[in-house]
């Protein structure tokens, strides 16, 4: 059986791509901070966090495929931590870039966002983006194959309160409300979580090999429509539909593609230092620092 490691595997999608890699017959071991309430007989677990790099590396030993789904993943809670969304998204994701590359991995596979793409998406946007660019580096470098996923809404079993979808459903069969933070103008393409895994599985094909895929719904709905559409569902009368119109940062409205070139500007000084007279300082200071 050829070994799979699914860093994250105790979270929402996690945890269904590792039951999916199990039926496809792969040797799962899911490597996470929390045991997983999801782990089956013939799943190994391991703790830890993505800043042990000696334990990732025993980890990823004799796998074949590396998935990572380990992320500060909540968009809200990112904005607030700037540091950690840099030391688990970007740091932690080149721990287990490093540990691939020294265990001569066949496969990478991460777990990205449509936000890389985006003018929001706040400090998790920039963090997807940073990692995917090490990713590709380490592929010209080392030549560590890749997947890239980027995922869009997902919704689904498993979800916890960092869903949005979630919190909207949870919420109406509470408070018997259906309550959106954001603009009423809001759409998204939710993908179901099944769905998403299944497909993250099957993107192990070669010929998605060192590839970037974009996994959303077929089609986009706006906000507005969904939760009248919830309302009916759950019989609840449209007045239970509320909207609070404040401005979330880093939350796309209609899409989150933007295209926006910025071209730096060039400034020459008025006066500035001779080449030659710059080359004979540098001479000087490193003749001096020998002689020292």
């Amino acid at each position: 059986m050829e070994k799979a490691v699914v860093f994250g595997g105790s979270g929402f999608l996690g945890s269904h791509v590792a039951d999916n890699l199990s039926k496809a017959g792969y040797q799962v071991v899911i490597y996470d901070m929390e045991p997983s309430p999801f782990l089956t007989p013939s799943q190994e677990m391991v703790l830890g966090d993505l800043s042990n790099l000696e334990l990732i590396t025993d980890t990823v030993e004799s796998a074949s495929v590396v998935f990572n789904f380990a992320a500060l993943s909540d968009l809200n809670e990112a904005l607030r931590q700037p540091v950690r969304s840099v030391n688990v998204n970007i740091l932690g994701n080149c721990h287990i870039l490093e540990s691939c590359r020294v265990c001569n991995v066949d496969r990478f596979i991460y777990a990205s966002s449509v936000y890389v793409n985006s003018r929001e998406g706040g400090f998790y946007g920039c963090s997807k983006k940073a990692a995917e660019l090490y990713i590709e580096q380490y592929q010209k470098t080392y030549g560590l194959d890749f997947t890239i996923l980027r995922y869009g809404s997902l919704y689904g079993p498993r979800a916890d309160s960092r869903n949005g979808l979630q919190r909207i459903v949870s919420n109406a069969v509470e408070n018997m409300a259906l309550k959106y933070n954001g603009n009423d103008e809001s759409s998204r393409e939710y993908i179901h979580v099944l769905d998403a895994a299944s497909a993250s599985v099957k993107c192990l094909d070669n010929k998605f090999k060192n590839k970037k895929i974009i996994l959303t719904g077929h089609q986009p709905i706006r906000i507005r429509e969904l939760l009248y559409m919830l309302a009916e569902i759950m019989g609840l009368p449209k007045s239970s539909v509320q909207f609070n119109e404040a401005e979330y940062e880093g939350h796309y409205i209609r899409t989150p593609y933007h295209y926006e070139p910025e071209l730096a500007e060039k400034y020459i000084p008025d006066t500035h230092i001779d080449l030659g007279e710059g080359l004979l300082e540098l001479i000087k200071g490193c003749t001096e620092t020998l002689k020292r």
